[in-house]
């Protein structure tokens, strides 16, 4: 996704791309020196990894890009149009991902060896240490090499996070194991690690600590590695939305049609849109008339029929007839194009959420460092050798590294996140799961989320001396022969319920008002009440009243005439999904009230609500008001999770605290959501916030068990009382237990 640049009232706004971000501390230490900038006012994103930077007019860019580099970290400026149209081929976020990648590779395929000698001395062969020094080297210098820089770079601004006490740890690790084997006496020929699990001082220089360097790194990339996947999808929304609109158009010139891309339109050119074709811009209708399907702009579930003057909007189907539209709108001012800012706006927005291992960690890591430090400063004022002051020291170190901590998320994360994988869950990465555990307020769409979406005939209603198969037979016919969605759930369901429908001859569609033609000599006419009265043919009362009947529970009536005569209604409607009204009932159990927004008609929302126990109903509302909406419940201090399917929603889903998006919707949605439910079934989110709260649960219990573990067991190190073996089986133990937690997920079931 390339950067933007946008001029506002206070001057320019840009949204730079910051690379090497590690954790929420980077992104505020960035904020905090571009905001020291005169006239600068900046907000940089740890989970998008942007930064939006207010600038005065002609304010020199490169300056705030300097900046960032000085804090040492990477920006880049936006790119010009004709490369940002070219895609994100050469997105730098990629390659940074593939060398994560690759480092995470080599150090299972090194470190697994190292970690499988150390513990099992069976397989200790005579010479195992050095080979052990040979797989660990790389793994500890090479694929380390990402923690030991932003160690580096945190130590020269005076700050300390998670990476500077992984690099400490594995630094110390690697650091003493090669002194004991170059200058004491870990390298002798023979040298084996017993399973002497007593608490006794040792000597320093006889132990390796290779597994500690080798595991510690392993198992915290793995937890970057996929953290860094989840974020970097996090610009697909924006590119799916872009690929929803047409890619090329039948522009008229001097009256012929010409197919040009749909980039080359301008203001006022006028273009052809056939039946089953995208509408290429925002336009007005000149010529034709059709029945335009907006439902993934609008969430209107009726397609909404237009005529000479009417507005069409850019992404939405042609479902009828010819169209020739003149454009109104081209490029960035489009419904689309501004349905796309208003998600990039919505991410960018989101306040980062920081993890709670770089929370405690910020307290973690200086005291750790400080107790070493004493360590070492103790048992030299006790007038101890150097050699075992340093090994308390250095055992300070390595016991405090955080071996379980870099499996505690992780491994919850992906014993949760696959459990719900199986069960149709699919959850985007460690952030979301903050969001279930506070959220009060759930936003249901309606079309494709409460409802299936697709139109069905509900009831036929045949006038006085006509049977109901009769009306179904010949209506259904006729219908069949219309691509009109609404004709479609007619032959549909008349099919279901009178079997095959006879042939037709003569068909004919009257474009906004329905078809007539011939069935078994019946002169057949189907659609609008106004079509048939220009055949002289009118409701009586009771069908009249039928209608008014179902028109006002925001249905869709179809009315039947044939030989003369109208002959019934047929009542046609986005249908309510079976399992809607329980899955209300079981959010409601969580404690989530709920809320329908849509933006079909009101009669149709508060029935559907209704139907399915919600009281609060928001419609008629296009898809910036339902951005507003859950940002006006949010001021209210309400956390909101919203639920939707169609590229209408995206805003909302990426505006609220928590979006769970319809598999069964689009692509833009289900990138835009936080959570995605491949079944396409609402009672899924009920089952979705379940899973996320118990898989946060397990990552909370996995830290505060790691940090126990090593709070436990610094005292024990600083007194020089821990042995290798000890350690290891310490360490051991810490990272079963916080693995065996995590397992526990597997029994998640839906209710």
């Amino acid at each position: 996704m390339g950067t933007t640049s946008r001029t506002e009232a206070a001057g320019t706004t840009v949204d730079l791309e910051i690379g090497g971000m590690t954790c929420a501390s980077c992104a505020m230490r960035i904020e905090k020196k571009l905001n020291r900038l005169d006239g600068v006012t900046a907000s940089v994103n740890y989970a998008t990894e942007k930064a939006t930077v207010t600038t005065p007019a002609g304010y020199d860019l490169a300056a705030v890009v300097a900046e960032v580099e000085k804090t040492g970290y990477t920006a880049a400026l936006p790119a010009p149009k004709e490369t940002a149209a070219d895609g994100d081929a050469a997105d730098p976020r990629d390659a940074e991902l593939t060398a994560l990648r690759n480092r995470l590779i080599t150090s299972v395929v090194l470190a697994v060896p190292v970690i499988a000698l150390a513990m099992v001395p069976a397989w200790q062969f005579t010479y195992w240490q050095w080979a052990s020094l040979a797989l660990a080297a790389p793994v500890a210098l090479w694929a380390a090499w990402p923690f030991h820089r932003a160690a580096w770079t945190n130590l020269r601004h005076g700050a300390a996070t998670m990476d500077t006490l992984v690099s400490l740890g594995v630094l110390a690790g690697f650091g003493w194991s090669v002194y004991a084997l170059f200058l004491g006496t870990a390298g002798v020929p023979g040298m084996t690690h017993g399973f002497e699990l007593t608490v006794a001082p040792s000597d320093g220089a006889a132990n390796i600590y290779l597994e500690v360097a080798t595991g510690v790194t392993m198992f915290v990339l793995a937890g970057r590695y996929f953290e860094k996947r989840s974020k970097r999808r996090a610009g697909a929304a924006l590119r799916a939305l872009l690929e929803l609109g047409a890619k090329d158009v039948a522009v008229l010139r001097d009256g012929a049609e010409t197919r040009v891309p749909v980039e080359s339109l301008v203001v006022g050119d006028e273009f052809v849109v056939r039946p089953g074709e995208k509408v290429a811009t925002d336009g007005m209708v000149v010529s034709g008339s059709s029945a335009i399907d907006a439902s993934l702009l609008t969430g209107e579930s009726v397609p909404v029929e237009v005529g000479v003057g009417d507005s069409v909007a850019g992404a939405t189907v042609n479902s009828g007839g010819r169209l020739v539209v003149r454009a109104t709108q081209v490029g960035a001012g489009t419904q689309l194009a501004r349905i796309a800012r208003l998600v990039e706006d919505a991410q960018s927005g989101k306040a980062e959420i920081q993890r709670l291992a770089d929370r405690v960690s910020g307290i973690f890591v200086p005291v750790v460092i400080a107790i070493a430090v004493a360590t070492l400063g103790a048992w030299l004022g006790a007038g101890f050798p150097a050699t075992a002051g340093l090994t308390a020291a250095v055992a300070v170190l390595i016991i405090a590294c955080p071996c379980a901590l870099g499996l505690a998320t992780p491994t919850a994360l992906l014993v949760g996140t696959g459990r719900g994988a199986q069960l149709g869950i699919l959850i985007k990465g460690p952030e979301v799961l903050e969001s279930t555990r506070k959220v009060d307020t759930v936003v249901l769409d309606k079309t494709g989320t409460v409802t299936t979406g697709r139109m069905a005939l509900l009831d036929a209603v045949p006038a006085d001396g006509v049977s109901r198969t009769e009306l179904l037979r010949l209506a259904g016919a006729l219908e069949d022969a219309s691509e009109h969605p609404v004709a479609q759930a007619v032959a549909t369901g008349a099919t279901q319920q009178v079997g095959d429908l006879p042939a037709v001859e003569s068909f004919e569609s009257v474009q906004g008002l329905g078809v007539q033609g011939v069935v078994d000599g019946h002169a057949v006419v189907v659609g609008r009440e106004s079509l048939l009265a220009d055949w002289s043919q009118y409701l009586p009362a009771d069908l009249a009243e039928a209608k008014a009947r179902a028109e006002g529970a925001g249905r869709t009536v179809v009315a039947v005439g044939w030989d003369g005569q109208a002959r019934g209604i047929l009542v046609v409607a986005d249908q309510v999904k079976p399992t809607s009204a329980d899955a209300v009932a079981r959010l409601v159990g969580l404690g989530l009230t709920p809320v329908l927004l849509t933006g079909d008609n009101r009669a149709v929302a508060e029935q559907v609500g209704a139907q399915v126990g919600i009281d609060r109903v928001i419609a008629e509302v296009l898809p910036q008001d339902k951005a507003d909406v859950v940002a006006k419940l949010q001021a209210e201090g309400r956390v909101v999770a919203m639920v939707g399917d169609g590229v209408n929603d995206a805003p909302a889903l990426a505006q609220a605290d928590l979006g769970l998006a319809m598999g069964t919707g689009t692509d833009v949605a289900i990138e835009a959501a936080d959570i995605t439910l491949v079944r396409g079934d609402l009672t899924s989110a009920a089952d979705a916030i379940r899973l996320s709260r118990r898989t946060l649960g397990t990552i909370r219990t996995n830290l505060f068990w790691a940090f126990g573990y090593n709070v436990a067991a610094i005292p024990l190190a600083a007194l020089g009382l821990l042995n290798p073996m000890l350690a290891g089986a310490a360490m051991a133990f810490s990272s079963v237990f916080v693995v065996g937690n995590s397992l526990r997920l597997r029994s998640f079931s839906p209710r």
